[in-house]
């Protein structure tokens, strides 16, 4: 198959990329910058110069593919709710132009849509309000096409996609720590954080584009939860720093921005999603990762 992989250049992306090419398939990239075009070809893929709100790029890349993984997408969370109205014009745009052709469009949303407090599964449904719907938006629309000849299906990703290179939740957890002198968790800290290993997501958006059944919801989660006091606790000592908690209302001014995501509980199972494409992680925990050399030593 030609794969159109939107996100190419990406810390998930450049791990599908290898791994739909072991695999025998063929990647057309979407690069926005000389320098992801580069990254992008130097895997191995070849090159559609755009982004997601080049609308036009989108539909070359789907018009010359045989299935379409989309994995881009704006992270600003200052702008959050215009992020998701772009994602989900994107995902309409690759949807339209694969219409009727029963080919692939695996899209890429996210595990804290989902109720909090709870183990949710692939059959839970979606908050209905506030930022969880913005997103969900797209999932959605990509759900509709469905009924208009599209194999589509929903991945979604956990708080923590880990692995070496990241630039997310941990790296953040980490170097919170080091400018205050102590690793934190919020309340009791038994809140859980759902998390897989880029490599193993990376495998399972593959299965998906080869063989997924539409109108699939798929959780790429490999640990269902991990209590948050323990990514705390491990910082701690990796740091050679405090343990210690905060309240709900201290938490804004010590975790800033990520004070809102460190404090939902978020367990999360892919039971069905592993029996469903026979997916089966097998890199490392999220603790197993995160007490590399490698997260603290870049970070």
């Amino acid at each position: 198959m030609r794969i159109f992989l939107t996100g190419a250049s990406g810390f998930i992306g450049s791990a599908i990329v290898p791994e739909l090419l072991a695999a025998g398939h063929e990647v057309l990239g979407l690069a926005r910058s000389d320098e992801s075009a580069a990254l992008v070809e130097s895997l191995g893929a070849k090159v559609i110069r755009g982004d997601i709100n080049d609308l036009d790029s989108l539909r070359k890349g789907a018009a010359q593919s045989d299935g379409v993984i989309h994995c881009a997408f704006i992270h600003d969370m200052n702008n959050y709710e215009e992020s998701c109205k772009t994602d989900r014009l994107a995902t309409e745009t690759m949807c339209k132009e694969l219409e009727g052709s029963n080919r692939a469009f695996v899209m890429t949303s996210g595990t804290l849509m989902l109720r909090k407090g709870e183990l949710v599964t692939e059959e839970s449904p979606v908050e209905t309000e506030g930022a969880s719907s913005w997103r969900a938006a797209s999932e959605k629309v990509a759900i509709s096409y469905v009924s208009r000849g599209v194999r589509s299906a929903v991945i979604r990703l956990p708080q923590s996609v880990h692995g070496e290179g990241e630039h997310g939740f941990v790296p953040a957890l980490i170097g919170i720590a080091r400018n205050t002198g102590v690793s934190a968790y919020i309340g009791d800290g038994n809140n859980r954080w759902p998390a897989v290993h880029r490599l193993d997501a990376a495998v399972l958006y593959r299965l998906a584009v080869e063989k997924a059944p539409p109108g699939s919801y798929l959780h790429a989660t490999a640990d269902e939860g991990v209590p948050t006091r323990e990514i705390a606790s491990l910082i701690s000592r990796r740091l050679n720093v405090a343990l210690v908690s905060k309240t709900i209302e201290e938490a804004p001014a010590h975790f800033t921005w990520m004070s809102l995501f460190y404090a939902w509980d978020n367990p999360t199972s892919s039971a069905a999603t592993r029996k469903l494409l026979d997916w089966e992680p097998k890199q490392l925990s999220l603790l197993e990762d995160i007490d590399n050399d490698y997260y603290f030593n870049s970070y």
